[in-house]
């Protein structure tokens, strides 16, 4: 027999329960109240599983997370980011000689490179040649999205994403 209708059968059983627990409470027992709303939240919780809405919202919330972890929400370093206590270390890990702090200055730093790949890189990732007009890009997209998709039997959850960050890059611009 198929779970989901074993489970709804037995929604219907503890359904029927509280309804007769309901009654017994209004019409003699006031007592009987706190026996039936156990047995409404168990039929409510039989029929969220049967309906597969449980199943449903627990995906959802576990793809949130890993979406959250991915994006980087949670506490602790970004990527790239160093020890607050080492700041003032050199490339060696130790202070400069005499123990002295040199000051953090940002006008020396180098200037960060945009994330993602460059415009060739995008370009011969989607397999178009350089300078392709915009309605060609997004034919090579979807071609490859297609392909590489993790959803389909050879779907490459890396290489998607690769397809994505070029397709971002050359609409972007």
């Amino acid at each position: 027999m198929d779970r989901d209708r074993l489970l709804l059968g037995l929604a219907a059983v503890f359904v029927g329960l509280t309804t007769v627990l309901a009654v017994g409470a209004l019409a003699s027992q006031p007592l009987l109240l706190a026996v039936a709303v156990p047995f409404g939240v168990t039929a409510y919780v039989l029929w969220y599983h049967a309906t597969g809405r449980l199943e449903e919202r627990a995906r959802a919330e576990a793809e949130a997370r890993a979406g959250a972890r991915a994006r980087g929400t949670g506490a602790g370093p970004r990527g790239g980011a160093r020890d607050p206590r080492s700041r003032f270390a050199g490339p060696t890990g130790r202070r400069p000689e005499g123990g002295r702090r040199r000051a953090e200055t940002t006008a020396g730093a180098a200037p960060q490179s945009e994330p993602g790949p460059t415009r060739k890189e995008a370009f011969r990732t989607l397999g178009v040649a350089p300078g392709a007009d915009d309605d060609a890009v997004r034919q090579a997209y979807r071609e490859r999205v297609k392909d590489v998709h993790p959803d389909t039997e050879r779907g490459d959850e890396e290489a998607f994403k690769r397809v994505n960050r070029a397709y971002e890059r050359l609409v972007d611009e």
